[in-house]
């Protein structure tokens, strides 16, 4: 089992904690988390900016070298990471959203974002995990107010540098099992909100109504359409939404 000890850089504000990693990993940094307060230009997945105001925890971790092989479950097992992180703060139970996004109360609480440099055998010579966590927030814009909520709106009060701690502590944990991480993945089949609800996938400008089913080990999607046709999905291809919310 590796040692890991991460370097730890705090900013009070960026425009992109991923964007300060990746200019670090340039320079062959390795093991290293920068955290920040705020950001301005903070980016979620397919493009999407993500909301980064003060209040909230957003951390991105540096490390060099990532076979092939484990680049598929590092954000998934990241959200399992920030579960058990959350959950060792605080007396509440944590869910995951397929693929990564962790929801608290049925509405989102963080979203995680993995960018990395590919090698030619498809393995990376560096990768980056963002983590954007809702700790203080007091209220969200109108377009997300719906879907989104904070630990301070469930009246979890927790320290942001504990909980940057805390997730830290679990994706040292994390990258000790990448090579085969069975309990990892058991974990996060049980944490999954969608599996056995009715789900929307979106794909381009095509909606098609299913029913999540289960997750296979290198964390796609099968679900199961209205006509009987089943299918695994993947992150990147598609999108999932609940049927009736955020994630139901």
């Amino acid at each position: 089992m590796m040692a890991v000890t991460w370097d730890v850089l705090r900013y009070d504000t960026v425009d992109s904690t991923n964007n300060v990693c990746k200019a670090l990993a340039a320079q062959g940094l390795d093991s290293t988390a920068v955290i920040a307060r705020a950001q301005t230009a903070g980016k979620g997945r397919l493009g999407r900016s993500f909301q980064s105001p003060e209040g909230g925890l957003y951390l991105s971790a540096l490390w060099q070298d990532c076979p092939a092989r484990q680049l598929l479950t590092v954000t998934p097992l990241a959200a399992v990471a920030v579960c058990r992180a959350v959950e060792s703060l605080c007396d509440t139970d944590c869910g995951i959203k397929w693929c990564n996004d962790v929801v608290l109360h049925g509405k989102k609480l963080c979203g995680i974002l993995t960018e990395s440099s590919l090698l030619p055998d498809g393995s990376a010579a560096w990768l980056v995990v963002g983590i954007g966590v809702n700790v203080g927030q007091a209220s969200f814009p109108p377009d997300i107010a719906d879907m989104a909520t904070s630990l301070a709106l469930q009246e979890l009060d927790v320290s942001p540098d504990a909980l940057a701690d805390a997730i830290l502590a679990q994706l040292t944990a994390m990258r000790t099992v990448l090579t085969d991480p069975v309990e990892w993945l058991a974990e996060y089949r049980r944490r999954c909100v969608n599996l056995g609800r009715p789900v929307r996938v979106l794909r381009g400008n095509t909606v098609r109504q299913a029913t999540a089913l289960a997750t296979d080990e290198q964390f796609g999607l099968t679900v199961q359409y209205e006509n009987g046709e089943t299918e695994t999905v993947r992150s990147g291809e598609v999108s999932v939404r609940g049927l009736y919310g955020y994630i139901e």
